[in-house]
């Protein structure tokens, strides 16, 4: 059994089941960039650089949605309409949580 240590904010809500609503948890993206999420990082291991707290609603999301001109950057700030929508669906927004991780606190 693999045993990798990730930091969550304390604030974020407990990781739900697998195939139930995504809930902001934060786990999955922390533990690991998906691969849109790799593209953004450059890297295939560690927290995805695109994830992003939200403190009004206490939980995680994926900046590439959320903050998709914060994501990008300035010189590429234009394309951030085009990567929120097609993010949507790459992350399969809204589908459930498809972590087979488990995280203890």
């Amino acid at each position: 059994m693999h045993h990798q240590v990730i930091h969550i904010h304390p604030a974020a809500p407990t990781q739900p089941e697998e195939g139930e609503p995504c809930n902001g948890c934060g786990v999955c993206c922390l533990a690991e960039p998906c691969p849109l999420g790799q593209v953004i990082s450059g890297r295939r291991t560690g927290a995805c650089d695109a994830l992003r707290w939200d403190e009004r609603q206490s939980l995680y999301r994926c900046g590439a949605v959320s903050d998709a001109a914060g994501v990008l950057g300035a010189r590429w700030a234009w394309a951030a309409p085009l990567l929120r929508r097609l993010a949507q669906r790459w992350i399969a927004a809204g589908v459930g949580c498809d972590a087979s991780l488990r995280s203890e606190r």
